[in-house]
């Protein structure tokens, strides 16, 4: 495929390659985009060109899975420190986490010894979820784009995380800067986050204003040019514009680039990235569209950020690391089986392929004889895999989106008792946020996990460990105060309990071999830990490491891949497993052979 060839055709896609210095760009803008799409790298290599340029640019990270640190090799604070290499660039990074840490220890502190422990309990976990981080980070990130100085001293400022629409939407509601937000007791389920902030409303609102400035604003969605990521900037797009933010820009990134090659993996990769882009969503189809070439290296250090947006594939070529010992899956089954688990879950983020490894493992587990429940959130695979001649497997299907109206419908049955229309306001936009979905979706589980005292069940989406804390502490603050937070049925009481036993449940949490999914798989491993859940086993999904390439990128980008497949090792204490890359989606027999092998 040529540069000219990177267009759709059928959809008329047309990308031209991205050179920010060569664009006419506003002062402020935002990248964003699902984990490990390289928004983080995209940031970077744009303020570094910019700044080569001649401008002066400000860049920003409020994303926790980023490590501007050793991207840039030096030292970084929350104020802002100059690089040595790029004399215009300034470079501020925000820790987020830490942030939030700081804002709940502000809204709880005056309860302490006043309120009763379970109260405490419920009110930290409420404040520990996804949505507090990113209330802190806008937050953090909100001075910077209403401070005066700093937009009179630099001609650009990038911030590479965008906040969400949910986010924005929570801004904009007159209750969530009322008392009500730490009286309700009505049913959402990340109560509170913005209890404390009134003093900031004004430099929220002016944020948000400048936000949805077109002038002044552009979004940069970074997507891979892959099914799911598409998706998921589609979604981004049409919530941000819905709140007024339309100035809109798309990024490709790791596009491939073939002029001639004869290797099967490289046109394997380049025909499965065209049919991505062949049936992209619409809506994208209406932005100015540009596209990064497919890189070899991870953007660490200097001379590979300014390589990412030059003719430098190649970068450096990688020292040769020799790859940590790692299992099969057909070892993960068999530990699995004879370990007698009832209750398996796959984790992880969208697109790192959950689905297709809970079925894989549910075909190894009935080809050892086990009777296995298989429970899928996704429609796909749940008609791809249904097996209606095995008497050992029974396959079904949550349907997400019911699940969620279901719920909402019930929080909001008892809410409407009790509240005013402003008030319901904030409950209605509070059941939009991650934990909703999954509380909604957990309980369609729990049902489920029932069955497993007589056959094993898989389930290829897991709550995370603050949605089973959130549970779970919502059952010690009904002890104490005798009003609805949505009811939680008594299967869901019982799977908690269950859950944290290692002897019948195994969460495997699933990756891939690059930097930004393994830092989120990470986190989600800490929060199981946190929530007591176990999970020894871990899958990198993906690889081109194990393919056969005998392309020199893609060679080059398999042995980079080699110290992110350490990493997971070391974390899983030597249980890792890792599957090579594949250029479809596998079919029933193909997933049998997988665990075969």
């Amino acid at each position: 495929m040529t540069v000219d060839a990177v267009s759709t055709g059928k959809t008329g896609l047309a990308m031209q390659g991205y050179h920010p210095s060569r664009l006419e760009l506003t002062k402020y803008f935002f990248f964003t985009g699902k984990g490990g799409v390289g928004k983080t790298s995209a940031a970077c290599a744009t303020a570094v060109n910019l700044a080569d340029s001649g401008k002066q640019v400000m860049l920003i990270s409020t994303d926790p899975a980023s490590n501007l640190q050793d991207v840039f090799g030096v030292e970084l604070d929350n104020k802002g420190t100059n690089i040595p290499e790029v004399p215009n660039l300034t470079v501020v990074n925000l820790d987020p986490v830490q942030a939030a840490q700081e804002y709940k220890e502000k809204v709880i502190g005056p309860y302490k010894g006043i309120l009763p422990d379970a109260v405490i309990a419920n009110m930290e976990e409420q404040l520990s979820g996804s949505c507090t981080v990113e209330i802190a980070a806008f937050n953090e990130f909100s001075h910077f784009l209403t401070d005066t100085t700093i937009k009179d001293r630099y001609e650009h400022i990038i911030f590479d995380t965008a906040p969400t629409g949910h986010t924005l939407r929570m801004l904009q509601l007159p209750s969530a800067w009322s008392n009500f937000i730490s009286e309700n007791t009505h049913g959402a389920s990340c109560l509170g986050q913005l209890s404390g902030l009134e003093s900031n409303k004004d430099m929220y609102k002016h944020a948000v204003t400048t936000l949805a400035n077109p002038e002044l604003t552009t979004v940069m969605l970074v997507s891979k040019p892959e099914k799911t990521p598409l998706l998921e900037a589609k979604r981004a797009a049409e919530e941000l514009k819905e709140l007024g933010v339309a100035n809109q820009s798309l990024i490709l990134n790791g596009v491939l680039e073939l002029d001639t090659t004869t290797d099967e993996t490289a046109l394997q990769l380049c025909h499965k990235q065209q049919q991505a882009l062949q049936q992209i969503p619409e809506y994208l189809l209406t932005l100015p569209a540009y596209y990064i070439p497919l890189r070899a290296y991870n953007v660490y250090g200097i001379s590979h950020i300014r390589a990412m947006l030059t003719e430098k594939y190649l970068g450096e070529q990688p020292v040769t690391n020799p790859l940590a010992p790692v299992h099969s899956l057909k070892q993960l089954v068999d530990e699995l089986y004879t370990g007698q688990k009832k209750v398996i879950f796959t984790m992880g983020k969208g697109g790192v392929g959950k689905s297709t490894l809970a079925a894989a493992i549910a075909l190894g587990l009935v080809e050892k004889g086990a009777k296995v429940h298989l429970t899928t959130t996704d429609p796909a695979h749940h008609l791809q895999f249904l097996l209606t001649d095995s008497p050992l497997l029974q396959v079904s299907h949550i349907d997400e989106q019911a699940e969620l109206a279901k719920y909402k419908e019930e929080v909001l049955a008892k809410a409407r008792e009790a509240l005013g229309n402003a008030d319901l306001a904030y409950i209605e936009e509070d059941l939009r946020s991650p934990c909703t979905q999954e509380i909604a979706v957990f309980r369609a589980f729990a049902e489920i996990v029932e069955q497993a005292d007589n056959q094993v069940v898989v389930i290829d989406t897991a709550p995370t460990g603050h949605t089973l804390l959130l549970l779970d502490a919502t059952q010690s603050y009904h002890k104490e105060i005798e009003k609805s937070q949505g009811d939680i049925p008594a299967s869901v009481k019982k799977l908690l309990p269950r859950l944290r036993n290692a002897a019948e449940t195994e969460v495997v949490i699933v990756t891939l071999p690059e930097a930004t999914p393994v830092h989120e798989a990470a986190r989600l491993s800490e929060d199981l830990k946190r929530a007591g859940i176990p999970s020894a086993w871990w899958i990198v999904n993906s690889s081109f490491y194990l393919t056969a390439t005998q392309s020199p990128l893609l060679k080059a980008k398999a042995q980079s891949e080699v110290e992110w497949i350490n990493q997971v090792t070391a974390l899983s204490q030597g249980h890792t497993v890792v599957i090579p890359w594949y250029d479809n989606e596998l079919q029933q027999q193909e997933l049998v052979e997988l665990v075969r092998q």
